[in-house]
């Protein structure tokens, strides 16, 4: 796999910013005082937090030189040096962690320790951002960084500006890093997503079954008089319970009228004048050998 575009930048930005602050911790450069009363006019002397050096253009630069006015001592020089020296710390341990989180050996990097380690190279740039801004601020303080009075000039010098540098590459660096975080975080939210549930799921409001009891129908003939539906009649045992009737009456169809399109009667009457006809016909005149209907 291509090693993503913000490990890269992270693993060039941070050993930049580790050898820029290694460079303004340990060099005697960060402020330089010029215009000495009783020495020639190119003497300059560099304080830095561990050394003060003078230089003339005549001569080589001299480190070493005494502490006349307990420069040392002061409060800011005191926390510029241990906190530069905590940012060392903090920034070789995150450049550790970022190797092993970036591994470009390997084809898959593992985001969550390069992330891991972006936040804790930011860490170490501000511990050397804040030293480095709190000496500037009190740079021409003469009450809080001693030097001699006028007409000697205090002016910012070459470790402080590395310091700065080192310090924006640190935060860069480290942001870079940290941004490894998103692709770690997408993988962990797929994988909670295709795991499968620990327990048993809760059902929702969509999933409940009511189980509503069947209303008792009765014939609709048995109470319809007058053209209209009339509730049955009250029974003992529906007086004595005080149960909740649930349901919903069920739509009737209105009672319909047939009519038969045969005359019945006519039928009837047709049926008995051919019966009469027939028993007319059959009656005889009676003769002396046979009986007569009349003697039955």
């Amino acid at each position: 796999m291509r090693t993503p575009v913000v490990m890269t930048l992270g693993m060039v930005f941070t050993p930049c910013g580790l050898l820029l602050n290694l460079i303004s911790t340990l060099a005697p450069g960060w402020r330089q005082l010029k215009g000495f009363r009783d020495q020639p006019v190119d003497v300059v002397l560099y304080q830095g937090l561990w050394d003060i050096c003078r230089e003339q253009s005549s001569r080589e630069r001299q480190c070493g030189q005494p502490d006349e006015w307990n420069y040392f001592q002061t409060q800011p020089v005191q926390a510029a040096r241990g906190l530069m020296i905590t940012s060392l710390a903090i920034t070789a341990l995150g450049l550790v962690l970022a190797s092993l989180g970036v591994r470009c050996w390997q084809d898959e990097p593992h985001f969550g320790l390069a992330g891991l380690s972006g936040i804790v190279l930011f860490v170490s740039g501000l511990f050397s951002l804040v030293p480095v801004s709190w000496y500037n601020h009190f740079l021409e303080d003469r009450s809080v960084l001693p030097a001699p009075s006028s007409p000697v000039t205090v002016q910012v010098s070459y470790s402080l500006v590395l310091g700065y540098l080192g310090s924006c590459l640190l935060l860069l660096g480290g942001f870079s890093l940290a941004l490894s975080f998103a692709p770690w975080c997408e993988e962990r939210c797929r994988r909670c997503r295709k795991a499968p549930p620990a327990g048993p799921r809760r059902s929702s409001i969509s999933t409940v079954y009511v189980d509503w009891p069947e209303p008792a129908l009765t014939p609709a003939i048995k109470y319809y008089s007058g053209g209209q539906h009339r509730p049955p009649p009250a029974t003992e045992e529906h007086r004595t319970t005080n149960k909740l009737k649930v349901g919903f009456p069920m739509p009737r169809p209105p009672p319909k009228a047939y009519t038969n399109p045969v005359d019945v009667l006519e039928g009837e009457e047709k049926t008995a004048s051919s019966q009469g006809g027939s028993s007319s016909r059959s009656t005889r005149p009676c003769h002396n050998s046979l009986p007569c209907d009349s003697d039955l």
